[in-house]
């Protein structure tokens, strides 16, 4: 199956970014801290250049902690102006952390502005990333207050609009971009497989198969406890008629249902009915 999304606004949003960036001091890019390389958008380090840049690994939390930090440090290696925090929107867990790494990556560009007679104001930052990352929520959490709509489904923000953060950070929400094809097919189901793509245009059932390929590789012990498995099949359709003979996804007839088996293990996988989990790791690059 090859997956493909964008939507005319998402093109419309790489223009208005674009032609925005002149007034901003700093990006936020945000990205899903359980597939970070496949929730970035190619694009973006097109558009931003060498602006000062915080990669905020969002829903840490649903991450298993142990890959989170091998990506925080992969990422903090990457350049002077480039720096990595985990953080959990919904709760706020290291949000307080993005003022004060702001301040000191812009502290040299501030210092001129000062010595040249130019009143304090306000850094101005922009916050980029994909459907369903979660920035509208990042955005009312920083805010203190729901400015940005917000939805559990990607493709909710569609409009740009500054946000004031006390009297220190205004913040420049973006519409979700995502890029126009994915060159690693990978890619795409990755992130069919942790929301950022909409059920309604996606075979669940690959991506079940997908998500099971890779539990049985990666996390094998969660699979089998999850649903009772003794072993776990080799032949991915034996395992689709365990999984759905235990939680009884069943048709008229005896038959394993697999479209309600794939819906079952792709909505507890978002739950974290299997627990904390990571998609990718920078070992596989």
């Amino acid at each position: 199956m090859t997956i493909q999304w964008f939507p005319g606004h998402m093109a419309k949003a790489r223009r208005q970014v674009t032609e925005k960036l002149k007034l901003i001091d700093i990006v936020y890019e945000l990205v899903d801290a359980r597939i970070p390389v496949s929730s970035r958008n190619p694009m973006i380090d097109e558009i931003v250049a060498n602006k000062p840049r915080i990669i905020l690994l969002n829903k840490a939390d649903m991450a298993d902690s142990r890959i989170t930090k091998q990506w925080l440090d992969y990422f903090n290696l990457k350049g002077e102006t480039t720096e990595a925090i985990a953080i959990d929107s919904q709760t706020g867990k290291g949000l307080q952390q993005i003022s004060s790494l702001s301040k000191e990556l812009l502290k040299e560009k501030f210092d001129k502005m000062q010595s040249r007679g130019i009143r304090p104001r306000a850094i101005r930052a922009l916050i980029v990333g994909i459907p369903n990352v979660g920035k509208s929520t990042l955005i009312n959490r920083l805010a203190k207050k729901n400015i940005a709509q917000t939805g559990d489904r990607p493709g909710v923000t569609k409009a740009q609009q500054w946000v004031k953060v006390g009297k220190e950070l205004e913040l420049l929400d973006t519409p979700g971009i995502l890029w126009p094809k994915f060159e690693d097919q990978m890619v795409g189901y990755r992130l069919a497989t942790t929301g950022a793509i909409k059920d309604t245009i996606i075979n669940l059932q690959d991506i079940a198969v997908f998500a099971l390929r890779f539990l049985t590789e990666h996390y094998p012990d969660r699979l089998r406890d999850r649903y009772a498995l003794e072993e776990i099949p080799e032949d991915i359709v034996d395992l689709f008629d365990a999984i759905g003979t235990k939680r009884g996804c069943m048709m008229s007839g005896g038959h394993v249902d697999y479209d309600k088996t794939a819906e079952l293990v792709i909505r507890e996988i978002r739950q974290e009915k299997l627990g904390k989990l990571s998609f990718e790791s920078p070992v596989q690059l």
